[in-house]
């Protein structure tokens, strides 16, 4: 079973995820382009995370979403185990948001233009002058009524289990005083984990569990907020992650 879903994989999934990839990044550009950016930067985005997770047929289970409220902003804060968090949470999650991600994302043809066109924020970690622009645009999209989602480790697992977490997003959830929502991804270091050459997924469950939101308290300092958050998360990680 394993040799037929690894071809399956090679001439089914990936001629339909590379045309349905290609679709997403020119409507999200020209529909963003046009107008309407709120519609175009996450409708054509969700519905692409949720075929790619459909065709490999993976199972997929979200947790806690009754916690959040639908007319609050947030600012979401999760655990990085590869490349299928993005589509796990771009379709599940329920919320539209802008990414925080680094700048070397936007040379990825055609998806790199796409996020650049849906406000998604860049950072570029090694411009001092540009971080400060970075962080001025972040506030501003945050300031207008959308919500945020970061991988605060700033990159992907290499061995399945947490890393230190930085500060950038929760310097902007204490600077709007917006609350923080932690959440837990299990299962997608199982299904592709980050490891150099070519791999294929494994079938295995995606979860994604929503937190209790951490509101803004001006008693927490900085660190508190950012070990809070990470204590949540690591808590229901996976002990076979």
């Amino acid at each position: 079973m394993r040799f037929i879903y690894c071809i399956y994989q090679l001439f089914i999934c990936l001629p339909l995820f590379l045309l349905m990839t290609i679709y997403t990044a020119l409507a999200t550009t020209i529909g963003c382009t046009l107008g309407n950016g709120d519609y175009w930067s996450y409708i054509p985005p969700r519905r692409w995370s949720r075929f790619i997770c459909k065709i490999l047929f993976l199972p997929v289970k979200v947790e806690g979403m009754e916690k959040l409220d639908p007319k609050q902003s947030y600012v979401f804060v999760s655990n990085h185990q590869g490349i299928f968090d993005i589509w796990l949470i771009y379709g599940y999650l329920g919320r539209n948001f802008k990414w925080m991600m680094k700048k070397e994302l936007e040379k990825i043809p055609l998806v790199g233009m796409a996020c650049k066109k849906a406000n998604h924020i860049y950072v570029d970690r090694g411009n001092t002058a540009k971080m400060k622009q970075t962080y001025d645009f972040a506030r501003k999209i945050l300031s207008s009524g959308m919500s945020l989602c970061v991988f605060p480790e700033g990159t992907r697992t290499k061995t399945g289990k947490m890393g230190v977490f930085k500060r950038g997003a929760f310097v902007l959830a204490e600077d709007i005083k917006l609350p923080i929502v932690p959440l837990t991804i299990n299962g997608s270091f199982k299904v592709l984990p980050s490891t150099k050459g070519i791999t294929f997924v494994r079938r295995h469950q995606l979860t994604l569990t929503i937190h209790e939101p951490i509101p803004y308290d001006e008693t927490k300092t900085l660190k508190e907020m950012m070990d809070e958050s990470s204590r949540v998360i690591e808590s229901d990680v996976c002990a076979e992650q």
